[in-house]
């Protein structure tokens, strides 16, 4: 027995070691190191910087080809990492993001290898939507030097291979971020025609009159991307990128971090971000404190406060409609309009809700409507 217990000892060490050095073999300019990597155990998952890089240079391509897209980077995991909506992208291009990034880190391969699957033999199709998987082409994974650190889901284009298409938007990507280890992309097969086509009309849908808005257009989607949309007033991806990069460098400044997500007015995402060193409960909670305040229209340190005043009622009412009550979501009202929500979780170093309005005074000066509290 004892003889067991000290060959069992031995493999563990070994194993222990080989994961060590398993993890010694990303260069830490892609992964969660130092301190961050300790508090989340693991050496090995993609950082906020390389997934920032990821999304900036898929977008960068999406603009050149005059195309908008949605990006979304998981850790390996399966938490969000980061997450863009260039203006104009509705909701299918938004979760078809995720969805895609999430079939090539539960695959271990492009996403695009189902969808070839299926093309080839349709009857595999029930078995993959069973299993989980999105079989269309635009996730990736994200492996450096063998090591699976996360995964990238790229939505929102239409595809004209080999010129364009979303996995082409986050090959690029990958390339020019993680280098030329990156391995080509598969074969592109064409659809598969259907034999029997319908001849059933399909009507456009377009409107005559483009949507207004009275707010200064850095604000706002604009133009043909509002027109997408049909809604003249959503956050635009720059102003809620400058939200983020100020809370984020306010939560540094404090010595902390911060999980972050700002929704449009229909609930969609339109930026994500998780400092390193960040966990699900920070991302988790940050997401539902967005979700909260769109809902409510009201701060979410309203109803933390009334729970701690006058905890009668706010149980139920928070049960029964779904709401999150920790203080650091607020609806992004400018000039008296919503046009979002922020939510902010995991500490920030110095209050979720501090750094949400420092991003927002940041953002839109004195446009903004801030919580005020009594003196």
């Amino acid at each position: 027995m004892i003889l067991r217990i000290v060959r069992w000892g031995m493999a563990a060490s070994a194993i222990a070691l080989s994961g060590v050095a398993l993890a010694q073999t990303v260069p830490e300019q892609f992964v969660v190191s130092g301190k961050a990597a300790e508090k989340i155990q693991d050496f090995t998952t993609i950082n906020l910087a390389t997934a920032e890089r990821l999304a900036d240079v898929c977008e960068k391509a999406a603009a050149t080809e005059g195309v908008q897209i949605s990006i979304m980077v998981l850790d390996n995991d399966g938490n969000q990492v980061y997450m863009d909506r260039m203006d104009g992208q509705g909701y299918l291009n938004i979760v078809t993001a995720d969805m895609k990034a999430r079939t090539a880190l539960l695959g271990r391969e492009p996403s695009k290898n189902r969808m070839n699957r299926v093309i080839e033999d349709p009857t595999q199709e029930l078995q993959q939507i069973q299993l989980g998987f999105f079989a269309n082409s635009g996730g990736l994974p994200i492996v450096v030097n063998k090591q699976l650190i996360g995964a990238v889901g790229v939505g929102g284009s239409a595809p004209h291979p080999p010129v364009w298409s979303d996995e082409i938007c986050a090959h690029k990507a990958l390339v020019e971020v993680i280098g030329p280890s990156v391995p080509p992309l598969a074969e592109d097969l064409p659809p598969r025609q259907n034999p029997n086509p319908g001849s059933a009309p399909v009507p456009r849908f377009v409107a005559t009159t483009p949507p207004k808005t009275s707010l200064p257009a850095e604000f706002v989607v604009g133009s043909k991307g509002a027109g997408n949309v049909f809604d003249g007033n959503q956050i635009s991806l720059g102003a809620a990128k400058k939200i983020a990069r100020v809370c984020r460098d306010w939560a540094a400044s404090k010595g902390g971090t911060m999980s972050l997500y700002i929704l449009d007015n229909a609930g969609e995402f339109v930026h994500m971000e998780r400092m390193d060193g960040q966990v699900y409960t920070n991302i988790r909670t940050a997401l539902l404190k967005a979700q909260t305040a769109l809902k409510t229209r009201q701060p979410t340190s309203i109803n933390a406060a009334q729970l701690k005043n006058n905890p009668g009622g706010i149980p139920r009412s928070t049960a029964f409609f779904n709401l999150f009550t920790n203080s650091g979501g607020i609806p992004i009202v400018v000039d008296g309009q919503m046009i979002g929500a922020v939510g902010v979780g995991g500490g920030a170093g110095g209050g979720d809700e501090n750094c949400a309005m420092e991003g927002l005074k940041a953002a839109f000066g004195e446009h903004v409507t801030l919580p005020v509290y009594p003196r």
